[in-house]
């Protein structure tokens, strides 16, 4: 494990006891961690994606935010759905927020997962897909994607502009190089695994596979990753993927620890999600020693070069922060993390 981050879902709303947790104030309280993470030598922040939820919806402004108010931290998705996307659009808005961070850009795309609604990509304007779960829909915007943001022309100039003229085919702007090497795509099979493997973008392994063959979850995540990099390697691309995994751990350090998270802990689960059986992770919860040997031993957790600790973001900024310090203080170490500013001084 070389890099660590998190990933939270962006709850608000009703918190119970009369307590509401506004949007704005999910937002900004994101800003803030993400300043408070950034300082501690953190590698990552990352926001679900979830339309017609009380979720982050529109990542990108946040992220915006994040890159102006922090210095070394990736800002990230997991994942944005690209049923609902206009490529070209996203692929300016990827450059951009690219270009804004210094090459901070983490971004993670996919099919999307089970949504609060029937065929929400629909109400967006992109309907016609053969695939009850606009899978087609999600691959061919994610190919203009990517010819996008390598640069390829794909709009004819008008040789009679009053702003240039020209002839040939003309690429979106801005233009950020090198852009590629920093999307990942989420896949939750290991034929999705390869596929992404095969096109030469980094991996980010879904917190559920649909797969269940009473494999523990870590093995058949494992295997996935093992897959992923060989359909990169037999492709030809240079260099070395991105691997991502996340887990719900919760590191039991006081006695506030010991309330909120003694018996949270448990083992993989086997449910029906989408009309697909699938393999749930499970969560850790201990004290930091326990934790340390129990990462040690999950296979998907030490063959990934990058951990996304999943937090529970509605319960505030201090919170969450004295949750991802005590990672980094008492368990990150161990399993092999340097700090961003120690890596910057050496």
């Amino acid at each position: 494990m070389r890099s660590f981050g998190t990933l939270s879902f962006g709850h608000y709303g009703p918190l119970g006891g009369g307590h509401h947790l506004t949007a704005g104030d999910s937002m900004l309280q994101a800003i803030d961690l993400a300043q408070g993470m950034d300082d501690l030598g953190v590698n990552g922040i990352s926001f679900r994606v979830h339309h017609f939820a009380r979720q982050q919806a529109a990542p990108m402004p946040l992220l915006a935010a994040i890159a102006a108010r922090t210095s070394r931290i990736e800002v990230g998705t997991g994942v944005i759905d690209m049923r609902y996307e206009n490529p070209l659009m996203l692929a300016e808005e990827a450059a951009s927020l690219d270009l804004i961070s210094g090459n901070r850009l983490a971004l993670g795309v996919s099919r999307g997962s089970p949504e609060t609604v029937v065929r929400g990509y629909e109400a967006f304007g992109y309907t016609g897909s053969a695939d009850p779960r606009g899978g087609d829909i999600a691959r061919e915007h994610f190919d203009l994607f990517l010819r996008a943001i390598d640069g390829e022309g794909l709009a004819e100039r008008d040789p009679h502009s009053p702003f240039g003229g020209g002839t040939g085919l003309q690429r979106i702007e801005p233009h950020s190089p090198g852009l590629r090497k920093r999307i990942w795509w989420g896949a939750g099979t290991t034929a999705t695994a390869e596929w992404a493997g095969r096109i030469g973008v980094n991996l980010m392994s879904s917190t559920l596979l649909t797969e269940a063959d009473g494999t523990p979850f870590d093995l058949l995540q494992a295997q996935q990753l093992d897959a992923f990099r060989a359909a990169w390697r037999e492709a030809g691309h240079e260099g070395e993927p991105r691997t991502s995994v996340s887990r719900s751990i919760f590191p039991i350090v006081t006695a506030e620890d010991e309330m909120y998270f003694a018996g949270s802990a448990g083992s993989d689960q086997i449910g029906v999600i989408d009309g697909m059986r699938s393999t749930f992770g499970k969560t850790y919860a201990a004290t930091p020693d326990k934790l340390v040997e129990q990462l040690q031993n999950d296979a998907a957790v030490m063959s990934a070069d990058t951990l996304m600790l999943t937090i529970p973001s509605q319960m505030g900024v201090a919170f969450n922060l004295r949750l991802v310090e005590n990672f980094a203080q008492h368990i990150a170490p161990a399993l092999g993390w340097v700090p961003t500013h120690a890596s910057a001084a050496v």
